[in-house]
């Protein structure tokens, strides 16, 4: 009997897929060295699966347009995800979904620092506007909204 309990238990125990373990995705983030809230929002990164690596920086203007951040989307920091650029505090489920559906962007910029938001706090005030962008100088369009 004891046998053919371990049996069908070690059926089981092979028969269920073991757990995905979750890549963690690299990212880059230049920023003001005096913001505080980078540092918030670098944290919730990486509490959903990102490895953030911070580099201060005063020449953050030059860096973000260097990397095709349009003038009115600039922010205290850009993070270089693989091949896009996300500046501002982006909710983590957009940035994954640009990582899946791989759009022809350069990225994707959240201005302003809205209450609510990664990396601000408090509550959430009013609905956000996330606009893609491209390096080729065309106007912004909306990504989403939330």
């Amino acid at each position: 009997m004891k046998r053919t309990y371990y049996l069908a238990a070690l059926t089981i125990a092979i028969a269920m897929p073991l757990p995905a373990v979750a890549a963690t995705i690299n990212a880059v983030m230049y920023k003001n060295p005096s913001c505080s809230c980078c540092e918030t929002y670098a944290a919730y990164l990486e509490k959903n699966g990102f490895t953030v690596e911070l580099k201060p920086s005063n020449d953050l203007d030059q860096i973000s347009a260097g990397l095709g951040v349009p003038e009115k989307l600039q922010g205290c920091h850009s993070v270089v995800i693989g091949d896009y650029v996300v500046d501002g505090f982006v909710p983590v489920d957009l940035i994954k979904k640009m990582l899946a559906e791989r759009p022809e962007i350069t990225g994707i910029a959240m201005p302003g620092m809205p209450m609510g938001s990664p990396g601000m706090g408090g509550q959430k005030t009013e609905s956000w506007t996330i606009y893609a962008f491209t390096k080729d100088g065309k106007a912004p369009t909306v990504y989403a909204t939330e």
